[in-house]
């Protein structure tokens, strides 16, 4: 009787162990880009970090496989503020998480959020390097204004993320904004797609319904591994976290 209580005293436990989730946002974004989700993941006891993506390429270039090692090698030199790590990774973070990831490091799950493991095609790679130089020349010379207008202005996006005094304090990064575009351009990323049986912690993938190309990728990912949980969000396009919130809380809470 007394081991039967301590093996349930020891699955309540483990069935309440605090949590930590490491949030990478997307191209052009910002740390603050989390406020909201870490807010309501709060309700539920788990705590969040929003990570600057952009002090990573403050002083010089990193390669995607770089980025992920030294994002462990952070994570793994904070006290952490729970007994079990998560990352979650949206669009570009999604993709930079996903190095993290096969890297090794401290994670005991992930969610990734419309997010492409690469580009298999290499002329779409070259058109897409191609494309991302213009939009790097453009953040780093042309109005920040004009730059933000026609970043958002992209169909798969559909507007504004942000209020334009958010937007503004974006200009101080323009110089990482850029480099990102060449450093961490999906054009330039070697493709992870056979790669991704070798992550070993459950990953929960995510991405919205009416985004077609990334959700075809989602369930494509969802189906290299029975580590993988496929979501699809509603509804809803590219923007997942911000367009249906409610949603992804209940997703991440349950998967969790």
């Amino acid at each position: 009787m007394q081991q039967a209580a301590r093996a349930a005293a020891r699955a309540t436990d483990e069935a309440v162990t605090p949590l930590e989730c490491w949030c990478l946002h997307g191209a052009v974004g910002a740390a603050s880009d989390w406020r909201n989700i870490a807010s309501g993941l709060a309700q539920s006891g788990i705590s969040t970090r929003a990570v600057d993506l952009w002090r990573f390429l403050q002083c010089e270039s990193v390669p995607m496989p770089e980025f992920g090692k030294r994002l462990n090698a952070d994570c793994e030199g904070e006290v952490s503020r729970g007994q079990r790590r998560v990352l979650i990774g949206y669009s570009m973070g999604g993709r930079l998480a996903l190095h993290a990831l096969l890297e090794g490091g401290p994670w005991d799950a992930a969610v990734i959020i419309s997010a492409n493991p690469g580009i298999e095609n290499a002329q779409q790679a070259s058109e897409r390097r191609s494309q991302d130089t213009v939009w790097a020349t453009r953040a780093l010379t042309a109005s920040w204004a004009d730059f933000l207008k026609d970043w958002n202005a992209q169909d798969i996006l559909g507007g504004a993320l942000r209020d334009e005094r958010e937007d503004k304090k974006l200009i101080q990064r323009r110089r990482e904004i850029a480099r990102s575009f060449v450093d961490w351009s999906v054009g330039n990323q070697t493709s992870l797609w056979e790669r991704l049986p070798e992550i070993e912690i459950p990953v929960l993938w995510i991405a919205g319904e009416d985004d077609e190309k990334f959700s075809d990728i989602a369930r494509r990912a969802a189906q290299v591994s029975d580590r993988f949980e496929l979501a699809i969000a509603p509804g809803t396009g590219h923007r997942v976290p911000w367009d249906k919130q409610p949603w992804l809380l209940e997703k991440i809470r349950d998967f969790l």
